[in-house]
């Protein structure tokens, strides 16, 4: 039987963190997208979304959103979330408890708003509140963007809709999965515990 130690864990989680950073402007990485959970009352919701950047001290995740969206008014009424990373290839999964904070019409927000594309921009346009129900397919972007970007004057509008959401995390539990015996482990203020996978 393979004997895993605690200087091994530390190598993984590391390894792991070098990969979420490449995972910010690497679309191709698996960690560059992630599954974000919520509660509604009392309900677990989940969706994908985009990680925009990453910091590991403080262990902080961020992404952007329209702050019209179920997500965003789930996380003003409660803050606690699980961000979940998942590769495939490598088989590992990466599980983080956070607690969200909401950048909107602030500093951060403005700061990478001016940095956000204008085909990007123009999807914080639309009339229509996130998932929100419909007569009818709608893509919520303004009919004359549908086919070119807006100009950047007209994009303002829609920062009123634009947030940067942070998610400062606790604690990570990191499960490597292998034919002879999974790795499993948590980091919670730089202390490493092992668990049973």
């Amino acid at each position: 039987m393979k004997k895993i130690s605690i200087n091994h864990i530390k190598d993984i989680y590391n390894r792991e963190l070098k990969y979420l950073k490449d995972g910010i402007l690497n679309s191709k990485n698996p960690y560059h997208f992630f599954s974000l959970s919520t509660s509604f009352d009392n309900v677990p919701e989940s969706r994908m979304v985009v990680m925009r950047y990453f910091s590991v001290s403080p262990l902080q995740i961020f992404f952007n959103a329209d702050f019209r969206s179920p997500k965003v008014k789930q996380l003003i009424t409660n803050t606690n979330c699980t961000a979940l990373f998942y590769d495939n290839i490598r088989k590992m999964q990466l599980r983080f408890k956070c607690e969200a904070v909401i950048h909107y019409r602030n500093k951060l927000s403005k700061l990478k708003w001016d940095q956000t594309l204008l085909q990007s921009r123009k999807c914080y346009m639309g009339d229509y509140t996130p998932s929100e129900m419909t007569d009818d397919w709608e893509p919520n972007i303004p009919n004359e963007y549908s086919k070119k970007d807006p100009d950047r004057d007209v994009s303002e509008i829609g920062y009123n809709n634009f947030v940067v959401m942070e998610l400062l995390a606790h604690s990570v539990d990191i499960l490597e999965l292998h034919h002879d015996g999974h790795i499993r482990f948590k980091v919670e203020d730089n202390n490493f515990f092992f668990i049973a996978p």
